[in-house]
């Protein structure tokens, strides 16, 4: 007797309509990246996060928008790190690498 795998849950593919796994980033037919999946996505947007990094990042405004509260208050004391901590979080915001609090990218403008 064979090993029971139970079927991985599909979706189809935005531009070539093939089925593809659920949970796929990137076609494997067309290459065309698809969306993420919902529970990987966050409600927090790019914009906003940006702007609070911009105008008030020496505060760690944008680190108590996402939900990081810890490193926020240490960034509030340090006054950023002098303002490193917030030009490398505008980096990362702008390039689509800055997480929230629960690990996930935020990748929405607005």
């Amino acid at each position: 007797m064979g090993t029971y795998m139970p079927a991985r849950p599909t979706k189809f593919c935005l531009a070539c309509n093939r089925v593809i796994d659920a949970e796929a980033v990137v076609c494997t037919s067309c290459g065309v990246m698809q969306p993420l999946p919902r529970e990987l996505a966050t409600d927090k947007r790019i914009l906003p996060a940006g702007l609070l990094c911009f105008f008030l990042g020496v505060f760690g405004a944008h680190r108590f928008y996402v939900g990081k509260i810890g490193t926020g208050i240490l960034q509030l004391l340090t006054l950023g790190g002098l303002g490193i901590w917030m030009l490398v979080d505008l980096i990362m915001l702008v390039s689509g690498e800055f997480k929230d609090k629960e690990g996930n990218r935020i990748t929405e403008w607005t």
